[in-house]
């Protein structure tokens, strides 16, 4: 039987490059030829989420949602506008990290849906995270004498986004690789307009949770840091604040290895791709020097 790949994705009628990642990340898992589809949909940006399902020949789909945490997109709207008949939020028996994935049939074109939990909070975002600190620097091995700031929204927009930036935060200071590990907020203590009063290393790598760069990315967290007093003069990388030098990653969402994340997703879900996630692991590394 053949399986397809759908990515589904928030999309913006104001920023036409919020969709760059997910159509960058489809590129390269096609390339990879674990699927027979792979297809993207959008809230904002067509094709819409509530067509993306008739763009897909295969009667087996697997839909990975880009956005970073569990919360109304992914228990509200993108099921109701894939019409997954029968769905209920309970059937992921999550505590707000652990949806993973539930299947249901789509009402308007009888595929079989294994509908997977968010990229954000699996595991393997961790992951990637690290691949971007690597990224930042140009260095594959950073680690030692840096500091690593994990950003979100608070707990204001969602709390389970909180969640995601903790769970992620931990784990990260789980593999003992950075010398210091903060999870930091735009909105809540502890806030990242103060990222240098939360650590004593002077390299300090900052990447925010995000699946693009938009307005918060690009504007809001380097003036809300001090990295500029305009983002439109553009800021260093890495920017000396009060000492310390920020290495500013931008949204991990643009970081090659995501693919991998959606990847995983759908192999956790029961997708044959066991093959297609070593070839993305390796046409995604950093090499050392390389321009990121």
């Amino acid at each position: 039987m053949s399986q397809a790949l759908v990515i589904v994705a928030h999309g913006s009628h104001l920023n036409p490059g919020s969709s760059a990642p997910t159509y960058d990340h489809a590129d390269t898992i096609r390339a990879a030829g674990a699927f027979d589809e792979v297809r993207t949909g959008y809230w904002k940006e067509e094709p819409s989420l509530r067509e993306v399902l008739r763009t897909v020949e295969s009667d087996e789909v697997y839909v990975v949602p880009m956005f970073v945490s569990e919360g109304y997109f992914t228990e509200q709207v993108i099921p109701r506008e894939l019409r997954l008949d029968g769905w209920d939020v309970a059937d992921w028996d999550s505590d707000g990290l652990s949806a993973d994935v539930a299947t249901y049939t789509a009402a308007d074109t009888g595929q079989t849906v294994h509908y997977c939990g968010p990229v954000g909070t699996h595991e393997s975002m961790t992951d990637v995270l690290i691949r971007r600190a690597e990224s930042v620097t140009d260095d594959p091995h950073v680690g030692e004498g840096f500091g690593f700031a994990v950003v979100g929204h608070g707990t204001e927009r969602n709390e389970n986004s909180a969640k995601a930036i903790e769970y992620h935060a931990e784990r990260v200071r789980e593999t003992g690789r950075f010398d210091e590990v903060q999870a930091l907020y735009m909105d809540e203590e502890p806030e990242v307009d103060d990222v240098t009063d939360f650590f004593e290393s002077e390299d300090v790598v900052v990447v925010p949770l995000f699946i693009s760069d938009g307005f918060h990315t690009q504007e809001d967290i380097p003036e809300d840091m001090g990295l500029t007093d305009d983002y439109r003069t553009g800021y260093d990388v890495p920017a000396e604040v009060d000492g310390h030098r920020i290495w500013y990653a931008g949204a991990v969402g643009t970081e090659a290895l995501m693919a991998d994340v959606v990847l995983e997703r759908a192999a956790d879900a029961g997708a044959d791709v066991a093959g297609a996630i070593e070839t993305v692991r390796e046409t995604t590394r950093v090499a050392p020097g390389a321009d990121d």
